[in-house]
């Protein structure tokens, strides 16, 4: 199985730096169209996935919502699991 790609072969397939790239995958500072669009199409072509890992040791926060039951079999708390994860689709959280 190949490595996952990292910024470095973003900004190599996008011909920016990885600042920028990182610029672009934060969107925490304005960069310009054309780079913004070469780097985005870069991401999609190596299907760039960001680490959730070494993303919650830079932020310190992992966006991981733990839940504590007595048994995960009982379908009270089954429910309830489920409940809280159709919750969380489609946000940066998960269960």
């Amino acid at each position: 199985m190949p490595n996952p790609p990292t910024i470095l072969d973003i900004a190599r397939e996008a011909g920016v730096s990885p600042s920028t790239v990182s610029r672009v995958l934060n969107g925490n500072t304005p960069v310009a169209d054309d780079k913004r669009d070469a780097v985005n199409a870069a991401v999609k072509k190596l299907r760039y996935r960001p680490n959730a890992s070494a993303q919650g040791l830079v932020w310190g926060r992992t966006r991981a919502v733990g839940v504590l039951t007595q048994s995960i079999a009982s379908p009270f708390y089954g429910d309830i699991l489920r409940g809280i994860e159709e919750g969380l689709a489609g946000s940066d959280y998960h269960a």
